[in-house]
């Protein structure tokens, strides 16, 4: 999101393509610059792809600021974005995002047991712990700082700014998440059954940021928590069996995403029903 203020600055200097290329550009420096340490012995191919990932996205949260500073016109960025927040309101919206993405996996979750599809192990390593942790606050803050973040207020600007601007963007930054999530080699029913939840998360993440005044945290707890939480349930909590239909747990097979199925989008769509105020046309941000 991007206040109305920063519209008629902004937009003299951003153009579609500079927007589109922004994040192709920095992955690719990032993927440049780690280049040098394949010579190293017992680097395999993952590793090194790994670590360009990294380096590209240091390079992003780098030069963020700087962008937004210069091209939206805001004098300070991280509040823009919505990360600059007192300690007490990021937690307290981080601890909201968080809670929602339970009670959705805890009804997927019961689901497949009532279905008899899914089997409570209830047994967890540490190392699962901690991949898990990695995922809610690591996957949770790169996406919504990508997505939610820049993003969203890109396209603010680029459509006009103002509520009406930033009503479209909205929606066109929901279109953008789920396109780049989707597997498209699934079928034809099961990438649009994916590419529907998907979708309806993206829009849940942003009335949820919408929600809580333009800090992004929420949104960070909401996104991280169905990553890390599925993480969990798959790696040791519960024991699904490979004959769970696609409508119940969702396409993917090994790798299932449960928002593409039924009851991730009847979860979905119950979280938007929630956040049904903030639907309408409102800018939300400052440049204080």
């Amino acid at each position: 999101m991007a206040p109305a203020s920063q519209a008629s600055r902004g937009t003299r200097r951003l153009t579609w393509l500079g927007v589109a290329l922004y994040i192709p550009l920095r992955y690719g420096a990032g993927w440049l610059l780690v280049q040098p340490l394949a010579l190293l012995p017992g680097l395999d191919t993952a590793r090194l792809s790994l670590l360009g990932t990294v380096a590209a996205f240091a390079l992003f949260l780098w030069s963020l600021p700087l962008r937004v500073r210069r091209v939206w016109g805001a004098p300070h960025p991280w509040r823009t974005l919505g990360l600059a927040r007192p300690w007490w309101t990021a937690g307290r919206a981080f601890l909201r995002g968080l809670l929602k993405a339970l009670m959705l996996l805890l009804l997927i979750a019961l689901v497949l047991l009532a279905s008899g599809h899914g089997h409570w192990s209830g047994s967890l390593r540490s190392g699962e712990v901690l991949n898990a942790l990695a995922l809610i606050l690591g996957v949770g803050l790169a996406e919504e700082l990508l997505f939610r973040g820049w993003l969203w207020g890109e396209l603010t600007l680029l459509l006009g700014g103002g509520a009406r601007g930033d009503q479209l963007a909205m929606g066109l930054q929901a279109v953008l998440f789920s396109l780049v999530h989707t597997r498209f080699n699934l079928g034809p029913l099961a990438s649009l059954g994916l590419l529907g939840g998907l979708l309806l998360l993206g829009l849940a993440l942003a009335l949820q940021r919408r929600a809580d005044a333009g800090a992004l945290h929420g949104a960070i707890g909401l996104h991280g928590g169905l990553v890390g939480g599925w993480f969990l349930l798959q790696h040791g909590l519960l024991t699904i069996s490979p004959d769970t239909p696609l409508w119940l747990q969702g396409p993917g097979g090994a790798f299932a995403n449960p928002l593409g199925g039924a009851v991730g989008w009847l979860g979905l769509a119950l979280l938007l029903a929630a956040r049904r105020r903030w639907w309408g046309p409102q800018i939300q941000g400052d440049t204080a």
